[in-house]
Protein backbone atom coordinates (compact mmCIF):
# COMPACT_ATOMS: atom_id res chain seq x y z
CA UNK A 1 0.00 0.00 0.00
CA UNK A 2 2.67 2.05 0.84
CA UNK A 3 4.59 1.38 -2.85
CA UNK A 4 0.84 2.37 -4.50
CA UNK A 5 0.71 6.00 -2.66
CA UNK A 6 4.28 6.88 -3.41
CA UNK A 7 3.89 6.00 -6.92
CA UNK A 8 0.68 7.94 -6.53
CA UNK A 9 2.47 10.82 -5.24
CA UNK A 10 4.73 10.98 -7.75
CA UNK A 11 2.15 10.70 -10.32
CA UNK A 12 0.59 13.65 -9.12
CA UNK A 13 3.54 16.15 -8.86
CA UNK A 14 4.50 15.21 -12.81
CA UNK A 15 0.70 16.27 -13.48
CA UNK A 16 0.95 19.41 -11.61
CA UNK A 17 4.77 19.92 -13.16
CA UNK A 18 3.25 19.46 -16.47
CA UNK A 19 0.42 22.03 -15.74
CA UNK A 20 2.81 24.51 -14.74
CA UNK A 21 5.12 24.11 -17.86
CA UNK A 22 2.63 24.49 -20.27
CA UNK A 23 1.59 28.18 -19.25
CA UNK A 24 4.97 29.07 -17.82
CA UNK A 25 8.61 30.02 -19.78
CA UNK A 26 11.40 28.29 -19.12
CA UNK A 27 14.32 29.06 -17.18
CA UNK A 28 16.30 30.54 -19.81
CA UNK A 29 12.75 32.88 -20.90
CA UNK A 30 12.21 33.97 -17.31
CA UNK A 31 15.84 34.49 -15.34
CA UNK A 32 15.54 38.23 -16.21
CA UNK A 33 11.72 38.51 -15.56
CA UNK A 34 10.28 39.69 -12.73
CA UNK A 35 7.54 37.14 -12.52
CA UNK A 36 5.62 39.30 -9.59
CA UNK A 37 5.14 42.18 -12.11
CA UNK A 38 1.72 42.89 -12.39
CA UNK A 39 -0.54 46.44 -13.67
CA UNK A 40 -3.77 46.20 -11.77
CA UNK A 41 -4.82 42.81 -12.61
CA UNK A 42 -2.76 41.69 -15.14
CA UNK A 43 0.18 40.05 -15.16
CA UNK A 44 2.33 41.88 -17.50
CA UNK A 45 5.41 39.95 -16.11
CA UNK A 46 6.01 38.25 -19.76
CA UNK A 47 5.43 41.54 -21.73
CA UNK A 48 7.45 44.20 -22.57
CA UNK A 49 9.87 45.91 -20.67
CA UNK A 50 8.25 49.49 -19.04
CA UNK A 51 8.70 51.78 -21.54
CA UNK A 52 9.09 55.30 -19.39
CA UNK A 53 9.95 55.69 -15.58
CA UNK A 54 8.77 52.35 -13.87
CA UNK A 55 7.53 54.32 -10.80
CA UNK A 56 5.06 56.46 -12.93
CA UNK A 57 1.59 56.87 -10.86
CA UNK A 58 0.34 55.34 -14.39
CA UNK A 59 0.86 52.57 -16.73
CA UNK A 60 -1.25 52.01 -19.75
CA UNK A 61 -1.11 48.05 -20.73
CA UNK A 62 -1.53 48.19 -24.63
CA UNK A 63 -2.64 44.68 -25.82
CA UNK A 64 -1.48 43.77 -29.74
CA UNK A 65 -0.50 42.06 -32.58
CA UNK A 66 1.85 43.45 -35.25
CA UNK A 67 -0.13 42.14 -38.20
CA UNK A 68 -3.16 44.58 -36.79
CA UNK A 69 -3.61 47.45 -38.50
CA UNK A 70 -5.77 49.16 -36.39
CA UNK A 71 -2.76 49.03 -34.11
CA UNK A 72 -0.69 50.41 -36.74
CA UNK A 73 -2.78 53.19 -37.04
CA UNK A 74 -2.36 54.05 -33.01
CA UNK A 75 1.25 53.63 -32.92
CA UNK A 76 1.33 56.54 -35.63
CA UNK A 77 -1.48 58.69 -35.21
CA UNK A 78 -2.10 58.55 -31.02
CA UNK A 79 1.40 57.25 -29.20
CA UNK A 80 3.21 60.35 -29.96
CA UNK A 81 0.75 62.40 -28.29
CA UNK A 82 1.03 60.15 -25.30
CA UNK A 83 4.49 59.63 -25.92
CA UNK A 84 4.91 63.55 -25.16
CA UNK A 85 2.49 64.59 -23.08
CA UNK A 86 2.61 61.64 -20.60
CA UNK A 87 5.36 58.79 -20.82
CA UNK A 88 8.08 61.68 -21.10
CA UNK A 89 6.78 63.51 -18.42
CA UNK A 90 6.52 60.69 -16.05
CA UNK A 91 2.92 61.17 -15.71
CA UNK A 92 3.02 57.58 -16.95
CA UNK A 93 4.70 54.82 -18.50
CA UNK A 94 3.66 51.91 -21.51
CA UNK A 95 3.63 48.20 -21.40
CA UNK A 96 2.96 45.79 -24.56
CA UNK A 97 1.84 42.31 -24.33
CA UNK A 98 0.94 40.27 -27.12
CA UNK A 99 -2.37 39.21 -28.42
CA UNK A 100 -0.83 37.18 -31.24
CA UNK A 101 -3.73 35.88 -32.95
CA UNK A 102 -4.20 37.58 -36.49
CA UNK A 103 -2.19 35.54 -38.42
CA UNK A 104 0.05 32.59 -38.94
CA UNK A 105 2.81 34.99 -39.21
CA UNK A 106 1.97 36.82 -35.96
CA UNK A 107 3.42 35.11 -33.05
CA UNK A 108 6.45 34.75 -34.78
CA UNK A 109 6.96 38.49 -34.93
CA UNK A 110 6.42 39.14 -31.73
CA UNK A 111 8.76 36.28 -30.45
CA UNK A 112 11.34 38.33 -32.86
CA UNK A 113 10.49 41.54 -30.05
CA UNK A 114 11.66 39.33 -27.24
CA UNK A 115 14.90 38.12 -29.38
CA UNK A 116 16.16 41.64 -29.95
CA UNK A 117 14.98 42.24 -25.86
CA UNK A 118 18.02 39.58 -25.52
CA UNK A 119 20.00 42.28 -27.09
CA UNK A 120 18.78 44.93 -25.04
CA UNK A 121 16.92 46.60 -28.41
CA UNK A 122 12.94 45.48 -27.46
CA UNK A 123 12.06 48.88 -28.50
CA UNK A 124 13.93 49.80 -31.41
CA UNK A 125 12.51 46.25 -32.90
CA UNK A 126 9.16 46.77 -31.73
CA UNK A 127 8.87 50.40 -33.69
CA UNK A 128 10.37 49.18 -36.75
CA UNK A 129 7.58 46.14 -36.76
CA UNK A 130 5.24 49.12 -36.87
CA UNK A 131 6.88 51.25 -39.51
CA UNK A 132 7.76 48.15 -41.63
CA UNK A 133 3.83 46.67 -41.47
CA UNK A 134 2.06 45.74 -45.09
CA UNK A 135 -1.39 46.01 -45.01
CA UNK A 136 -2.36 42.54 -46.39
CA UNK A 137 -1.87 40.17 -43.19
CA UNK A 138 0.65 36.88 -43.78
CA UNK A 139 2.30 38.65 -47.08
CA UNK A 140 5.44 37.92 -46.34
CA UNK A 141 6.75 40.80 -44.05
CA UNK A 142 6.61 39.49 -41.12
CA UNK A 143 8.01 36.22 -42.41
CA UNK A 144 11.07 34.38 -39.68
CA UNK A 145 12.91 35.66 -43.18
CA UNK A 146 12.33 39.03 -43.22
CA UNK A 147 12.33 39.56 -38.90
CA UNK A 148 15.95 38.20 -39.05
CA UNK A 149 16.49 40.81 -42.02
CA UNK A 150 15.16 43.73 -40.02
CA UNK A 151 17.49 42.58 -37.03
CA UNK A 152 20.52 42.60 -39.05
CA UNK A 153 19.12 46.40 -40.02
CA UNK A 154 18.83 47.57 -36.60
CA UNK A 155 22.72 46.18 -36.02
CA UNK A 156 21.87 43.49 -33.92
CA UNK A 157 23.97 40.04 -33.30
CA UNK A 158 22.46 37.86 -36.21
CA UNK A 159 23.75 34.74 -35.13
CA UNK A 160 21.94 35.05 -31.50
CA UNK A 161 19.38 36.71 -33.24
CA UNK A 162 18.33 33.62 -35.84
CA UNK A 163 19.07 31.30 -33.21
CA UNK A 164 16.95 33.33 -30.66
CA UNK A 165 14.12 32.95 -33.18
CA UNK A 166 14.84 29.63 -34.65
CA UNK A 167 14.84 27.50 -31.65
CA UNK A 168 10.94 28.87 -30.32
CA UNK A 169 12.73 30.27 -27.53
CA UNK A 170 9.82 32.57 -26.19
CA UNK A 171 7.05 30.90 -28.03
CA UNK A 172 5.13 29.86 -24.53
CA UNK A 173 6.13 33.52 -23.13
CA UNK A 174 3.58 35.07 -26.67
CA UNK A 175 1.23 32.20 -25.35
CA UNK A 176 1.12 33.28 -22.06
CA UNK A 177 0.60 36.78 -22.62
CA UNK A 178 -2.49 36.09 -25.45
CA UNK A 179 -3.87 34.20 -22.45
CA UNK A 180 -3.75 36.99 -20.47
CA UNK A 181 -5.58 39.07 -22.71
CA UNK A 182 -8.29 36.47 -23.16
CA UNK A 183 -8.73 36.54 -19.74
CA UNK A 184 -9.48 39.82 -19.30
CA UNK A 185 -11.75 39.81 -22.38
CA UNK A 186 -9.88 41.29 -25.00
CA UNK A 187 -10.87 40.11 -27.95
CA UNK A 188 -9.38 42.45 -30.68
CA UNK A 189 -6.43 44.61 -30.79
CA UNK A 190 -5.74 47.08 -30.20
CA UNK A 191 -6.94 46.75 -26.41
CA UNK A 192 -5.90 48.91 -23.62
CA UNK A 193 -5.95 49.11 -19.88
CA UNK A 194 -5.58 52.37 -18.00
CA UNK A 195 -4.05 51.40 -14.51
CA UNK A 196 -4.18 53.70 -11.79
CA UNK A 197 -3.87 54.13 -7.92
CA UNK A 198 -7.30 53.74 -7.80
CA UNK A 199 -8.57 51.30 -10.28
CA UNK A 200 -8.02 50.49 -13.76
CA UNK A 201 -9.97 51.32 -17.15
CA UNK A 202 -10.48 49.12 -20.31
CA UNK A 203 -10.56 50.98 -23.93
CA UNK A 204 -11.11 48.99 -27.11
CA UNK A 205 -9.92 49.74 -30.21
CA UNK A 206 -7.32 52.86 -32.09
CA UNK A 207 -8.96 55.26 -29.78
CA UNK A 208 -8.10 59.13 -30.55
CA UNK A 209 -5.81 61.20 -28.12
CA UNK A 210 -8.56 63.18 -26.74
CA UNK A 211 -9.84 59.81 -25.02
CA UNK A 212 -6.67 58.50 -23.34
CA UNK A 213 -6.28 62.51 -22.12
CA UNK A 214 -9.76 62.13 -20.44
CA UNK A 215 -9.28 58.94 -18.70
CA UNK A 216 -5.76 59.52 -17.90
CA UNK A 217 -5.95 63.31 -16.73
CA UNK A 218 -8.88 61.56 -14.23
CA UNK A 219 -6.29 59.23 -12.61
CA UNK A 220 -3.70 61.87 -12.33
Amino acid sequence: MKKKGVIIGVIAIAIIAGIAASVSSSPSETMNLDMSRTHGTISTAMGSPILGDPSAPITIVEFGDYQCHQCYNWFHNTKPAIMEDYIKTGKANLVFVDLAFLGRDSPKAAQASYCAEDQEMYWEYHDMLYNLQEDKIDSGWANSERLKAIALDLGLNNELFESCLDSGKYSKRVQYNSQQARDHGVRGTPGFFIVGPDGQQQLGGAQPFSVFKQVLDAMI
